[in-house]
């Protein structure tokens, strides 16, 4: 999975505005907040930045 640092440093969670970090292991983009904690998919090194398509916490 390939992100751009830059691009890493302007993406934030959709849904509390939190930044977000990488999880190569799961080809995620993992928000941040202790409150949400959404993880977003990665296709085709992509970030789906959908919260209808992000993972809950706890959930897999």
């Amino acid at each position: 999975m390939q992100i751009d640092s830059w691009l890493l440093d302007i993406l934030a969670c959709p849904e509390c505005h939190s930044p977000l970090r990488v999880d190569e292991d799961a080809s995620e983009l993992v928000c941040t907040s202790d409150t949400c904690g959404l993880a977003y998919p990665v296709r085709d090194d992509i970030p789906v930045l959908l919260v209808e398509e992000a993972r809950r916490p706890g959930t897999s």
